[in-house]
């Protein structure tokens, strides 16, 4: 199938996790750049939640969010979130699986000793796999069909980096973070010559979200900045992006003013290894 050379209209993604952090950035970047945006998110996130359609509100961009309670480890409310958008928007064109669990309530993140993983509480290890790996999955699963019907459909996995993967002491983050890697190639494979695509995106370094306490790093502006995300995922939810899947991008070294000039195909690496 050839790329896509116009966004559809009425344009709508699902963002998981969009009430806050890299999550909120990517969702208020959606938001203004024309597109309706469902953030499913957990009810434990009602704060923030209010906070983003207020500051949605001040840039009367509150009528293209729609909030949805939603927990991505379980598949009905996956489904719900799912129907829940696309009967309030008509259609849904896009997923960002942007939910997930750190290493902040495991223990040391950054600063001091962190612990090896024979250390780390059994129901600690499946909740983060629950959460960053078995979620993303039910909520491609819930939307694929959806994309692959209509014959248009961007999914994007938020991922981290190589580094961070293999980082010792950084189970169950980073083995659940390559898993959702690996699966982001597979799904790309499964989907090809649908007019759906997946790639994986991840900030390039330690980002300035709950994730990293702020007993650690107590100068926030050291870390990687959540509006890094803006301008790449603006784009992987495009037309622009069209054909373009399987790859990994580091939203850091995003730089809009090269991709201008070169083919969107060298855009990131291939995802994986």
């Amino acid at each position: 199938m050839p790329p896509d050379t116009s966004d559809p209209p009425n344009k709508t993604v699902i963002v998981t996790g969009g009430a806050r952090g890299l999550g909120r950035a990517m969702t208020l970047a959606l938001l203004r750049s024309g597109v309706r945006v469902a953030v499913a998110e957990l009810p434990a996130s009602a704060a923030e939640m209010r906070e983003l359609r207020e500051l949605a509100g001040k840039e009367s961009l509150e009528s293209r969010l729609l909030p949805i309670e939603c927990d991505v480890t379980h598949w009905p409310d996956c489904l719900g979130a799912v129907k829940k958008a696309a009967d309030h928007f008509g259609a849904v064109h896009g997923l960002v699986n942007n939910a997930g669990l750190g290493m902040q309530h495991i223990g040391n993140v950054l600063v001091g000793k962190r612990k090896h993983f024979f250390e780390v509480d059994a129901d600690a290890w499946r909740a983060a796999i629950d959460v960053n790996l078995n979620g993303p999955f039910m909520m491609a699963k819930a939307v694929a069909p959806r994309l692959i019907d209509q014959g248009w459909g961007r999914i994007v996995n938020i991922v981290t980096s190589f580094f961070t993967m293999m980082m010792d002491g950084f189970s169950p983050y980073g083995p659940s973070k390559a898993a959702l890697e690996a699966a982001t190639v597979i799904w790309s494979k499964d989907l090809a010559g649908t007019g759906v695509t997946v790639n994986a995106l991840l900030p390039g370094g330690p980002a300035n979200t709950r994730m990293i306490p702020q007993s650690e790093v107590a100068d926030r502006s050291t870390l990687v900045q959540p509006e890094v995300m803006m301008a790449p995922i603006v784009w992987l939810m495009s037309a622009r992006s069209g054909g373009i899947t399987g790859r990994r991008i580091i939203a850091k070294e995003w730089d809009a003013q090269r991709l201008a000039h070169e083919p969107p195909e060298k855009v990131g690496t291939p995802a994986g290894w």
